[in-house]
């Protein structure tokens, strides 16, 4: 398998707003001496209900469908990357052959997994654990267990997906800590 690393730039851009990020990590907003300190999820557009441009005549909260445009970015710049597709080659024969409902389930479980990672408060994740979600021995639909090189390819091909919605480097770079915290449970070989 092809060995793919975040480029020493990107891991600059990474580190220096993670530890920019960490300095601001006790801001808070105040109101009426009441003190409410902001989610990860709050600064991706948190709760407030917007239009669903894929879903005519619903709404949705700014911050899931944020969530929901970077995950699935990052699904198709996976789905591109010979460092990593073949390990989702059931999903990619099912999107080849116009079967969108495995594409539909990654979606909804991902973006619920971000939005609870994240902070959301209307959300629950109830899909595997990151550690049977990533062994083929549990989850029929991945083909090899991953290696920190998979691991290091996916992370880039999420900055890929973020800045493809152009989300900020400092967000990128929370989003990235949250995806860091999986790494143990994630490679597997």
């Amino acid at each position: 398998m092809k060995k793919t690393t975040i480029n020493k730039a990107t891991t600059t851009l990474i580190a220096g707003a993670m530890l920019w990020v960490a300095s601001l990590a006790s801001c808070s907003k105040d109101n009426k001496n009441t003190t409410t300190t902001l989610t990860l999820y709050d600064s991706l557009g948190g709760s407030t209900m917007v239009a669903d441009p894929s879903n005519s005549g619903a709404m949705i909260e700014k911050g899931r469908l944020g969530i929901r445009s970077v995950v699935d970015s990052t699904i198709f710049v996976i789905a591109a990357d010979p460092a990593i597709n073949s390990q989702f080659s059931v999903l990619l024969a099912e999107v080849t052959a116009g079967n969108l409902s495995g594409f539909s389930v990654l979606s909804k479980n991902l973006t619920d997994f971000f939005c609870v990672a994240t902070g959301a408060k209307n959300f629950t994740y109830a899909g595997k654990s990151m550690t049977d979600a990533h062994n083929p021995a549990t989850n029929s639909r991945v083909t090899t267990k991953s290696t920190n090189a998979d691991f290091d390819a996916f992370v880039a091909d999420l900055v890929t997906g973020a800045n493809k919605n152009a989300l900020p480097a400092y967000l990128i770079a929370r989003v990235g800590a949250v995806v860091g915290t999986l790494r143990t449970q994630v490679v597997q070989k």
